[in-house]
């Protein structure tokens, strides 16, 4: 394994070990809503395993009088998948509905618990939410600390650099590590920039150089050679990856150096193939009647933005019925 990947990182955790291996730099799932389902989390595994992976989001509902998280979340609580540690992500405001949210994760098996303070786009009518959560720093000065008290496992939060400001982060430091938070999970760039621009990981840098909290880098890791200058160039703890591993999962291997870091033409289209193939019959059993089916898997070539691919990602989009993806993923060879 290349010695990027396998330097130790030490957490604050007091209560249970990290969720990776010691001695590992870990390579993450990201949560993505929509996206990283049951079937699409046990393809992954089986697949090229990452590290950690991590629930979609966990919605707390602060209006419930007891229930804050639906039956049908509270189906996805648990410590691992596949012997791979699951981390149970929240997404919610109030401190109680948040602290209660995180005992009734526990108490149905979670163990890794994350804090949401990243996703830009959370209702705000009701109360902040995501990373609307950082345009209240008072807020979270309540929140971090309650939660710390009951969680008994790790807690970590998965953040933007901040709400507005991208040095946001380096003044909530001194909050996290009071707190023990276990691990940040470092989105660069801020709450209103959303998805534009790029991520600044010189962002990244300054963070994991100011706090002994491991950092986990997110955000525009769309190569294996990315990845790993990434890692040399922050000290990151580990990398966490989203729409660059939905549209190659072998993200996880090249990074590893167990495959080519930059396959060819043919490579690309067999990776296409018996990856879609695989995945369709996954939902095929998550997902109810053709349609949904089908939306689902279109969903996916939205992430695949390879050029070599344009135009059979193309034909697949266009396709009416399962029927016709099947032939037009089989035409790929």
């Amino acid at each position: 394994m290349n010695s990027s990947l396998s330097r130790s990182c030490n957490g604050f955790s007091e209560h249970q070990p990290l969720p990776w291996q010691p001695g590992k730099r870990p390579l993450m799932l990201a949560p993505m809503q929509g996206v990283t389902n049951r079937a699409m989390r046990s393809l992954f595994i089986e697949l090229v395993r990452p590290d950690t992976v991590f629930t979609e989001f966990i919605r707390v509902n602060a209006a419930a009088p007891v229930r804050r998280i639906s039956a049908g979340d509270l189906k996805e609580m648990a410590a691992a998948e596949k012997d791979v540690p699951l981390v149970v992500q929240l997404i919610g405001h109030g401190r109680d509905a948040l602290v209660s949210a995180a005992e009734a994760a526990q108490a149905t098996g979670a163990i890794h618990i994350n804090l949401n303070m990243g996703c830009p786009y959370g209702r705000m009518t009701s109360g902040p939410t995501g990373g609307g959560l950082l345009r209240h720093p008072e807020v979270l000065s309540e929140i971090i600390p309650s939660l710390r008290r009951v969680i008994k496992g790790t807690f970590s939060l998965k953040m933007r650099a901040g709400y507005d400001d991208p040095e946001q982060i380096l003044r909530l430091l001194p909050l996290f590590e009071a707190a023990k938070v276990d691990f940040l999970v470092l989105h660069p760039r801020t709450v209103l920039q959303q998805y534009q621009g790029l991520a600044d990981h010189a962002i990244t840098a300054r963070v994991v150089r100011e706090t002994e909290i491991p950092v986990i880098a997110n955000g525009d890791i769309r190569t294996a050679s990315a990845g790993l200058q990434l890692l040399e160039e922050t000290g990151a703890a580990g990398l966490m990856l989203g729409r660059g591993a939905i549209a190659d999962p072998f993200i996880f291997q090249r990074l590893r150096q167990s495959a080519p870091s930059e396959p060819d033409q043919h490579d690309r289209s067999a990776m296409l193939q018996s990856y879609l193939l695989e995945l369709l019959a996954r939902y095929g059993k998550l997902f109810c009647g053709e349609a949904q089916v089908l939306a689902k898997i279109k969903e996916v070539l939205h992430f695949i933005n390879d050029p070599h691919l344009e135009k059979p990602v193309k034909r697949l989009r266009k396709t009416k019925t399962i029927g016709a993806f099947v032939t037009a993923l089989e035409e790929l060879q």
